[in-house]
This record gives structure tokens, sequence and C-alpha cells, in this order.
């Protein structure tokens, strides 16, 4: 297997960009005194991540994908971000398996 050389130079460059953001994130929430509405709209952020990762799957793939979309919408309200995208994984499998 080879690696495209521009190919990796992006990856490399989006990973460096990643953690250079979540580096300066965590940096400033540390020297900052957070209120409880900003700290309550921060809690907003990893479900709206999670839905504008998924609702392109949920518009353009088939009815298991679509399913498996509305649960791990469902479950972000109530559960982890990581126990949402589980329930997700396993509902798109489990329908998938039985032909949908």
């Amino acid at each position: 297997m080879t690696i495209d050389p521009a190919t990796l130079a992006t990856i490399l460059a989006m990973a460096a960009a990643t953690l250079a953001a979540r580096l300066a994130g965590a940096f400033l929430v540390r020297r900052m005194t957070l209120g409880p509405k900003l700290e309550q709209a921060l809690n907003t952020v990893p479900p709206a991540v999670l839905m504008a990762v998924v609702a392109p799957t949920a518009l353009t793939t088939g009815p298991a994908e679509t399913a498996a979309c509305a649960v791990t919408a469902l479950a972000a309200l109530r559960l982890p971000m990581l126990a949402a995208a589980t329930a997700g994984v396993v509902t798109v499998a489990v329908l998938r398996a039985l032909g949908f």
C-alpha cells in the first residue's frame, strides 16, 4: 500500500490543526470562569457536531442508515456521545443484518 504525499500532508495538517484547536480551547477555558449560560451553551456543542456529521448520512443513504441516525439523535439527548454513537452503529448493523 502506498500513500500519496499530498494526502499524507493533508492528514497531518488536519491532525495538527485539530490538536492546536483543542489545546488552545483547553488553555483558554482553564483561564476563564464560565458562567452557567456559557457552560450550558458549550454543553450543546458535542450533540450539534454529532448531528452535523450524521445528517448527510441520514439524507443520502438507505433506510437502515436513516433509522440509525434517528436513533443516534435521540440517544444523544440523554446519553454520552460515545453511547449515542454506539447505539447508532448497533442499530445500522442490526438493520442491515435484517435486510433493510
